[in-house]
């Protein structure tokens, strides 16, 4: 699949919305998808921008069903259960991409003093944002300069100017490892921004995956088919042979040249980025631009939740989530969630089948020591295994009714965070506390509170007859 075909797949499915008026790349057009998102609508494309003849889609991951065309899943698939095959496929073996000679991105080269980033579409999002940001669905290749580690990984990306663009690296991240590396050798690192293709491979990109995993080889695994790509004869880097835009170059790693951007307006609902408030960022010399014939420029409104930014973390993150639980071996875990309402990470919910006491907490602590869980979570909720841990009512229920704050709370001082998060104070984001609440009737209790529950045969009884009920 590329974007095309998952536009193809969704304007067949009834789930994307052609918009053949003109609209203002400044504001308007995040307007229009942000007020769409919060009305549950379609995916958008834009088919008149402002200045431009190139088409933007917008709003494309703000429903499961939509995730679930992306990933070739059923439609039907709830988020949990998409996360859950997620999590099947690539606990198995993942699959690498294979190398080809040519593919469509190579229709159009563009490069030397022909480059400019202006050309394209990119949208100003929010009022106080500080320019116009290219890279929101987004992913940035980088290599391991001393193995064979290739990263994908999504950063936001503000238009600096005709050849520049920001790069948020922000520290801890897979591709601030390698630009570490590189500093150290007193080298540029090779880099090469992606925008549309394969959505899978925006999805994974935004993924939390362990050091020295590839994004290509878990997109691989969950096709059931290698991605294709192309090398680089500029930067060495792997392409996406199908990828629409690719912007190629190098990020100076002399911490001298780093550029102040921003601010955005990010997936909290609050801007990040104000100049002077946060340290200056790493940014991308576009040298050559590729991109196919009549290329989709891909854009995402971030901002307050719902978002397809939401929607992309929730789904991505429950799943790795759920597949570092898998891997760990902790026993008796029925069904994971991180609620795109709770900014798609800051808090997770575990349902589990309890076999010896301390089991609940075990699942608590084990979360916070994942990949997925030890950045940025700030709580989890652990609740027994006749809940879901996306039935949220019952979730809340539970909270009330089998939680004692006492006993089954466990507050963790110290964490990693994330600099994004707005609870904390601008000048210490390294930190975190974190909340463990145990929502699970205690295991050893011999005498435990007895349970109202339907009587079986009547509730059958009742489903037989329900249109007779005129329900």
């Amino acid at each position: 699949m590329d974007l095309r075909d998952f536009i193809k797949k969704c304007e067949e499915e009834g789930e994307l919305k052609r918009i053949k008026a003109e609209v203002d790349w400044e504001l308007e057009l995040s307007h229009i998808a942000k007020l769409n998102e919060e009305k549950k609508g379609p995916a958008l494309l834009f088919e008149k921008v402002k200045d431009y003849q190139i088409p933007v889609l917008a709003s494309a991951f703000t429903s499961p069903k939509r995730l679930a065309i992306a990933l070739g899943m059923p439609y039907h698939f709830s988020m949990c259960e998409m996360a859950k095959r997620w999590m099947e496929h690539t606990t198995k073996k993942l699959i690498p991409p294979v190398e080809v000679k040519h593919g469509p991105v190579l229709e159009n080269i563009i490069q030397g003093r022909d480059v400019n980033l202006f050309n394209f579409p990119a949208p100003k999002f929010y009022p106080m944002d500080g320019g116009r940001f290219i890279g929101t669905a987004v992913f940035l290749i980088t290599k391991d300069p001393e193995g064979d580690w290739i990263n994908l990984g999504t950063y936001r990306m503000q238009v600096l100017d005709e050849n520049t663009t920001g790069v948020q690296i922000i520290k801890g991240k897979h591709a601030d490892f390698m630009l570490k590396k590189y500093q150290k050798m007193k080298k540029p690192m090779p880099a090469a921004a992606v925008i549309g293709g394969d959505p899978l491979l925006f999805l994974a990109g935004s993924t939390l995956v362990s050091a020295g995993v590839c994004e290509y080889d878990i997109v691989g695994s969950l096709r059931e088919n290698p991605s294709e790509v192309i090398k680089s004869d500029l930067t060495g880097l792997p392409l996406p042979s199908n990828a629409e835009i690719i912007l190629e170059g190098q990020i100076e790693t002399d911490p001298e040249k780093f550029r102040e951007e921003g601010p955005f307006g990010e997936y909290t609902g609050y801007y990040s980025g104000k100049t002077g408030e946060e340290w200056p960022k790493p940014a991308l010399t576009v040298k050559r631009i590729l991109h196919r014939n009549n290329p989709v420029f891909w854009s995402t409104s971030v901002g307050k939740p719902v978002t397809d930014t939401h929607m992309i973390q929730s789904l991505n993150r429950t799943a790795t989530l759920w597949t570092d639980l898998e891997n760990m071996k902790v026993p008796g875990i029925q069904s994971v969630y991180i609620p795109p309402e709770m900014g798609g990470r800051f808090w997770g919910i575990v349902s589990v089948r309890q076999m010896y006491p301390g089991h609940s907490m075990q699942v608590g602590t084990a979360v916070i020591s994942t990949t997925t869980g030890h950045y940025g979570m700030k709580g989890v909720i652990v609740v027994d295994d006749d809940i879901r841990a996306d039935d949220i009512d019952r979730v809340l229920w539970a909270l009330a009714m089998r939680y004692d704050p006492y006993r089954s709370t466990q507050i963790i001082k110290r964490g990693r965070s994330t600099p994004l998060d707005p609870a904390l104070p601008i000048e210490s984001r390294e930190i975190v506390s974190r909340i463990i609440m145990d929502a699970c009737i205690p295991f050893e209790w011999e005498r435990k509170p007895l349970e109202i529950k339907l009587d079986e045969e009547i509730v059958k009884k009742v489903q037989r007859r329900w249109n007779e009920y005129g329900l």
